[in-house]
């Protein structure tokens, strides 16, 4: 794990950064790991309340773990409370970030699932459910772009990028389970291959 940078956070930072996370809870068609690139802007680029490299762990740990990928938001919390400094900020971090992104979509799921639900045959509710569709693709692109080139290494790690091309590919082509991929890739890595 990477050391913790300090930060100051006031009142206002903390209201911001709840704030924030509503409305990227609105924006997150996809789950919350479609909005990635907009956390990496507010939190590492913008504000500097964590490293790239504390981003990016949270992200990896959170998908690695079992349950919910919405996990990685609770993680940056728990690290942006960390650099302000105190185990309270830390618990405070995670409050803040997850109730933010979850209230909101969580409210507006359920008032428009039961509308949907009610008037599934309408056309403009199969147009709706149709076009969101290329927007959670773009939206888990620039997700993917964020992740692969934080560590700006992305010439010198071409054996990744070609391993991630080959996994698509064969996700893509084949019906071969993604678990064996996985365990693939981190034969692979064990070795020190890629």
């Amino acid at each position: 794990m990477n050391p913790p940078i300090h930060i100051v956070l006031s009142l206002s930072d903390w209201i911001s950064l709840f704030g924030h996370y509503m409305l990227l809870s609105l924006m997150s068609i996809g789950g919350a790991i479609s909005t990635t690139a907009e956390m990496h802007r507010y939190l590492v680029e913008q504000h500097h309340w964590l490293t790239p490299a504390q981003f990016n762990d949270a992200v990896a740990i959170a998908q690695a773990a079992p349950g919910p990928n919405v996990l990685f938001v609770a993680l940056m919390g728990w690290n942006v409370g960390l650099n302000a400094g105190s185990w309270f900020a830390a618990v405070m971090g995670v409050v803040v970030t997850m109730s933010g992104i979850m209230l909101p979509s969580t409210t507006l799921t359920y008032l428009a699932s039961q509308w949907l639900h009610r008037n599934r045959e309408r056309r403009g509710v199969r147009a709706f459910k149709q076009g969101m569709a290329p927007v959670v693709v773009g939206l888990l692109v620039s997700t993917g772009i964020i992740l692969a080139t934080a560590n700006a290494q992305t010439a010198k790690d071409w054996p990744l990028w070609a391993l991630a091309a080959a996994a698509g590919l064969v996700i893509w082509r084949t019906r071969l389970h993604l678990l064996w991929l996985l365990a693939a890739g981190a034969a692979l890595g064990w070795f020190q291959l890629v």
